[in-house]
C-alpha cells in the first residue's frame, strides 16, 4: 500500500511509523524541515515540505497513485481541504482527516461529511476517542489499560501484579485448571520492558504487567483472582475543563451515584463549563493548589482524572491528589517520556493521547479485514478483532490445536453470544469474531488470517 501523511507532529509520526513497519510505501508531509527531517532521518518513509493542502506538494508527494491519504496536521481546515484535494484532483480513494473542532462534528451539520459533500471518509477526533477510551479505563478502575471488542463481549485487560498478587508464581496453565469455570486467558506479560507470549508454564513474577482476555461478564471475578478488586469511582474530581475534561464530565453526570467536581485555571473556560455542565461543580482555581484541591474534596475522592494541556501540570496535580487522599489517579501524558516514572510517582493510569488515536486511524485502514484494533503497551502489540469470512485460512481449524507464530495468541472466538478460548476445543466457522493479541513484528501475519480473497495465500 501507498500512503501520504499530511503532518509529522505526534500522530502523523505515529502512524508513519506503524504503517511503514508493515512494508508499505509512506510518504510524509510538513511545512515543518525540522519535523520532515526527524521523521525521514528515524524512519523508512520520504519527506516533503510543504503546504499540506497545496495540490503542487500533495502531487509532489506522490498523491496521484496513493491508496491513501492521512491528514493529521494541527490545522483542521488543513486537515479537511487537504481530503477535497486528494479527492478531487487525484481520486485517491480512503482520506481520513483528524477533526479537532466539535462544531464540524456537530450532528446539526452532519451533511458535511455526507456523500457528495466534503469528501472525507473518516473523521477523526482525538478529543472525543480519548475521552472514551478513559471512560472505558473507569469501568474497569483495577487495570491500567482496556481494551472492549466483539461489541463488548471480550475485554482484554492490562493488570499489575505486585508482590502481594495472589497469582503470584502461578502459570498459566495452573491458573486455567485453578479456574476452570472463568471465562479468561492470560494472552501477554511485559516483565522489565520486555513484552513476551507465555506458554503454559511461564509463571507470573511480582512487577509484571500481564494481559489478560475476559469474557464480559467474568471481569469482576478475574479482577479478584489478580487482587485487582477496586470498585468503581463515585467522588470524581477532574483537573481540567477543556474538550476532554468537559466531554467526560458530561458522561459522568449520566450514571446514577456519581459525584464530580471540576477544576479549571482559567476563569473564561470555568464560567463555560459551569454553563454548560448542569450536575457538576465546578471550581474555578489552580489544579496544584493544595487548597483548591482540598475545596474540591480530593481527600474523600476515589478517582481524579488530570486532563489538562501540560503533561507536568497533570503529572504533579495527581501526586498531590494522592497526597490528600485520593484513591486513585488517571494522567492524561503526551510525552511518552515520562512513562517510566508512572510507578515512582505512584500514578495508577497514564493515557497517551496520541497512541489512542493513531489506534483508531489503523482500525480504519484496516477496514475489511480487522473490524477492531487497540494498540497495547506502548505500541509493543495489538490486540486485533476480525471476521472469519470464507476464504480465510483459520475457517475449519479448531481454536485449541491452531499453529501460530510464537508472537501471537488467541484472546477469544465469538460466535452470536458465545465466547470460546484457546484452550476450547471449537472448530472456526464463517462469521465467527476472533480476537488475537499480536507483538508488533507479528501484526501483519493476523491480518493475512482475515484476508478476502485467496489469492493472498
Amino acid at each position: 500500500m501507498k500512503a501520504v501523511v499530511c503532518g509529522a507532529g505526534r500522530v502523523g509520526y505515529g502512524i508513519a511509523r506503524e504503517l511503514a513497519a508493515e512494508g508499505n510505501s509512506v510518504t510524509v508531509v510538513d511545512w515543518s524541515r525540522e519535523l520532515v527531517d526527524k521523521v525521514t532521518t528515524d524512519l523508512d518513509v520520504r519527506g516533503v515540505v510543504g503546504h499540506g493542502s497545496h495540490p503542487d506538494v500533495l502531487d509532489k508527494a506522490g498523491v496521484g497513485d496513493a491508496d491513501l491519504l492521512v491528514a493529521v496536521t494541527y490545522s483542521d481546515e488543513v486537515n479537511m481541504v487537504a481530503a477535497q484535494v486528494a479527492h478531487s484532483i487525484f481520486e485517491t480513494p480512503m482520506k481520513i482527516a483528524r477533526v479537532r473542532s466539535q462544531t464540524y462534528l456537530d450532528k446539526r451539520w452532519g451533511a458535511l461529511f455526507a456523500d457528495g459533500a466534503m469528501p472525507v471518509d473518516v473523521t477523526i477526533s482525538p478529543e472525543l476517542e480519548v475521552s472514551r477510551s478513559i471512560l472505558q479505563r473507569m469501568e474497569t478502575p483495577g487495570a491500567f489499560a482496556t481494551a472492549p471488542f466483539a461489541n463488548s463481549r471480550v475485554q482484554v485487560l492490562g493488570l499489575s501484579v505486585d508482590e502481594n498478587s495472589p497469582v503470584v508464581t502461578s502459570t498459566r496453565d495452573q491458573l486455567l485448571e485453578l479456574f476452570p469455570d472463568l471465562g479468561f486467558d492470560l494472552v501477554g506479560i511485559q516483565r522489565d520492558k520486555t513484552l513476551f507470549i507465555p506458554d503454559g508454564s511461564d509463571p507470573i513474577m511480582p512487577g509484571d504487567e500481564v494481559y489478560l482476555s475476559l469474557a464480559a461478564g467474568q471481569v469482576k471475578r478475574a479482577l479478584d483472582v489478580f487482587g485487582q478488586d477496586a470498585q468503581r469511582a463515585r467522588k470524581v474530581v477532574i483537573v481540567g475543563a477543556g474538550n476532554i475534561g468537559l466531554y467526560v464530565a458530561k458522561a459522568l453526570e449520566r450514571v446514577s451515584g456519581v459525584r464530580v467536581r471540576l477544576i479549571e485555571r482559567d476563569k473564561p473556560q470555568a464560567e463555560k463549563a459551569a454553563d454548560v455542565l448542569r450536575k457538576t461543580v465546578v471550581l474555578h482555581g489552580d489544579g496544584l493548589d493544595r487548597e483548591v484541591l482540598r475545596e474540591a474534596g480530593v481527600e474523600d475522592a476515589e478517582l481524579t482524572l488530570c486532563l489538562t494541556n501540560d503533561d507536568k501540570v497533570n503529572l504533579l496535580s495527581a501526586v498531590m491528589a494522592k497526597r490528600e487522599g485520593a484513591s486513585r489517579s488517571l494522567c492524561l501524558v503526551n510525552d511518552q517520556a515520562f512513562e517510566p516514572v508512572k510507578s515512582a510517582l505512584d500514578i495508577d493510569v497514564l493515557i497517551d493521547p496520541r497512541g489512542v488515536t493513531v489506534s483508531t486511524i489503523l482500525q480504519h485502514i484496516r477496514r475489511g479485514r480487522i473490524t477492531g484494533l487497540q494498540s497495547l503497551a506502548g505500541g509493543q502489540a495489538e490486540a486485533l478483532e476480525g471476521v472469519a469470512l470464507a476464504t480465510s485460512p483459520l475457517i475449519g481449524k479448531t481454536l485449541n490445536t491452531l499453529e501460530l507464530d510464537e508472537g501471537i495468541s488467541v484472546c477469544a472466538l465469538v460466535r452470536g453470544d458465545k465466547v470460546f478460548f484457546a484452550r476450547d476445543d471449537v472448530k472456526v466457522e464463517e462469521n465467527d469474531r476472533v480476537v488475537f493479541f499480536a507483538l508488533k513484528g507479528s501484526v501483519s501475519k493476523v491480518e493475512q488470517m482475515f484476508r478476502v480473497s485467496l489469492e493472498y495465500f
